[in-house]
């Protein structure tokens, strides 16, 4: 099951993003939010997977074509900068590929409205966050890799959360994973946070053979598929 490239419209300019659908046709949406090297083949190769256990899954090309292929790159290039400084813009396109799923027939919607879920990765991450308050009546489930968002205010969310975190990772504290944790428990949100032993940030990234971990990504991906499914088919249940 292979998934393509479409375009989709946003508030601003359209955009483009991947998209791959269920064989059976009709599924629960879910977007896919990428690191900051861009929209890669792992982040692709998430929505496969995602349409493989029977979601409709895009993921908007948030660098909107462009690629980083080593930190500095992602850095020096300042792709990463740029989307932090300009909210306006990666609000726009996430919200413009929720809204693709919104009008998509082959979306299975709950009470009439979405109930959309987010599979997001490091950057990505901070914005599945971010947004699961901004839009919290779109957002029913969110999963994250190795990401926090310092400061967020949880109380108008009503999203539940999969967070999933590398044992050794330069890049998230403890401190920070434990502030997030308990910024979602004051204020009950449900949430569950899993540490992977001996990996490091980017273990879910097949082409970073050097952070890599096929068993640690096979047992997210397993709680993930398992999240997704209690949070967003519920209407299919009732």
């Amino acid at each position: 099951m292979m998934g393509k490239m479409i375009k989709f419209d946003t508030e601003g300019a359209p955009a483009t993003g991947y998209l791959a659908m269920p064989n059976a046709g009709t599924g629960p949406g879910v977007v896919v939010l990428h690191e900051w090297w861009g929209l890669t083949q792992p982040f692709q190769q998430a929505c496969d997977r995602l349409a493989e256990a029977g979601f409709v899954a895009i993921a908007p090309n948030l660098y909107h074509g462009k690629i980083a292929t080593t930190v500095a790159e992602a850095e020096v290039e300042a792709m990463i900068a740029t989307l932090d400084q300009d909210v306006v813009r990666w609000r726009g396109d996430i919200t413009g590929a929720l809204q693709f799923l919104h009008h998509n027939g082959a979306v299975l919607l709950s009470d009439g409205r979405g109930s959309f879920g987010f599979v997001a990765f490091s950057l990505g991450g901070a914005y599945a966050l971010d947004l699961s308050i901004h839009l919290a009546d779109e957002i029913a489930a969110v999963v994250t890799f190795y990401a926090t968002y310092p400061g967020l205010n949880y109380r108008g969310a009503k999203a539940a959360y999969l967070c999933h975190f590398a044992e050794n990772d330069p890049y998230q504290s403890a401190e920070s994973i434990s502030e997030m944790k308990q910024a979602l428990q004051a204020e009950g949100k449900a949430a569950t946070f899993y540490l992977y032993p001996g990996t490091t940030h980017w273990f879910f990234d097949s082409d970073r053979p050097d952070a890599y971990d096929a068993a640690a990504t096979a047992l997210a991906w397993e709680r993930t598929v398992t999240f997704l499914n209690a949070e967003l088919r519920r209407a299919e249940r009732s």
